[in-house]
């Protein structure tokens, strides 16, 4: 079988070998195995891998690279405009040579292909929507488009479209989807945590002003005010990091935070289990799998109620939902940080439904789909 990806994912080569970031990569893989040949149509940077980047594993692999666009301002249009007629072309030509046509959305690239893919109704499809499928979230025009494009069955045929979470109201070829990062053999027992002090609070992910960061580290200081000594472990780079430390030096808790920038899945499973609480005050997401990969290890994740994360933590039975309101998210904390009981109740929880989404599983679901 031949199996195309149209993919906005930045791609790096060493030696000869393709990489890219690494969660996308480890998941790509899995697909990978059940194929003989996979044509990937991507974007594609002279940078080196770094820590955050895993290799492709393909019997054949053809990667056809595009240059990297968008639509953010007047100049950039231009560019777009004059680039489109050969990056259609490119994805037009893949999709006519493969067997099983994959999109990953949303962005400019699963937009374009999601396009393109109407002209190939007889080819078996999938498309993995990685980003808040909710209905009525606000997003960018160009997600709710390709949204719309996808589950329209007139157009889009013989198309499975993987969203994160259960929504009402969907069409039939939308189905509710997941993603997995540990194996059955990860299942080991979970550290045993006493929530004693300091506590140990943990964020992972890019440092940009969608994550919100800032504010992680903000709640981390108010309840060092309040008397809950804590530490705030950053896993991640980005353009708030400088912003991180100027935040605390003025709330005077340089020796709470700590940042080690980007690091490896191991060195991030590592972190995990020497945690207590994960936090992700993040402005938008699909399936966050930091969240995830926290509550398999027991981790407590403090989180905004965006896309599927409330059925995720069953609204706040396997974790915290934060309401973005400073003083009353510390409140909500300290009534929760008093009842250790109920915290190893929460994390015990929050693991067990996490080790329901193994690689396996997942495995076993992307045989189905192909």
């Amino acid at each position: 079988m031949k199996f195309a990806v149209i993919t906005h994912i930045k791609h790096l080569k060493k030696n000869g070998v393709y990489y890219s970031y690494a969660p996308y990569v480890r998941e790509m893989n899995l697909w990978f195995q059940h194929v003989d040949e996979v044509l990937i149509v991507g974007t594609f940077s002279s940078e080196k891998p770094g820590a955050i980047d895993l290799s492709y594993r393909a019997k054949q692999l053809d990667f056809r690279r595009v240059t990297d666009f968008d639509i953010l301002g007047l100049q950039s249009v231009f560019k777009t405009l004059r680039l489109l007629p050969s990056v259609l072309k490119i994805i037009y030509k893949t999709m006519q040579e493969a067997d099983h046509i994959h999109l990953r959305c949303p962005g400019n690239m699963g937009l374009l292909g999601a396009l393109v893919q109407v002209f190939f109704p007889h080819k078996p499809k999938t498309a993995k929507y990685a980003g808040n499928w909710k209905p009525g979230a606000k997003q960018p025009w160009s997600y709710r488009f390709q949204k719309w494009i996808l589950s329209n069955t007139f157009l889009t045929k013989n198309m499975q479209v993987l969203v994160y979470g259960d929504w009402p109201g969907q069409r039939k070829n939308v189905k509710a989807f997941f993603t997995a990062t540990y194996s059955e053999k990860d299942k080991e027992e979970m550290p045993k945590r006493k929530y004693d002090l300091p506590l140990r609070f943990l964020f992972v992910g890019s440092l940009s002003p969608g994550k919100q960061p800032v504010y992680a580290l903000e709640l981390v200081a108010e309840l060092i005010e309040r008397g809950f000594p804590s530490e705030l472990h950053v896993y991640g780079e980005g353009p708030e990091r400088e912003r991180l430390n100027k935040t605390a030096k003025e709330l005077q808790i340089e020796r709470q935070l700590f940042l080690h920038g980007n690091q490896s899945s191991e060195a991030l499973k590592e972190a995990y289990k020497k945690s207590h609480f994960l936090m992700l005050p993040s402005k938008s997401e699909g399936w966050p799998k930091v969240v995830a990969e926290a509550m398999w290890w027991g981790v407590i994740p403090i989180v905004t109620p965006v896309s599927c994360v409330p059925w995720m933590l069953d609204s706040g039975k396997r974790g915290v939902l934060l309401q973005m309101d400073l003083d009353s998210d510390v409140k909500r904390l300290q009534e929760q940080l008093l009842d250790k009981n109920k915290l190893k109740t929460m994390a015990a929880e929050a693991a067990s439904w996490s080790r329901n989404h193994t690689l396996e599983r997942f495995d076993a679901e992307i045989k189905k789909l192909l």
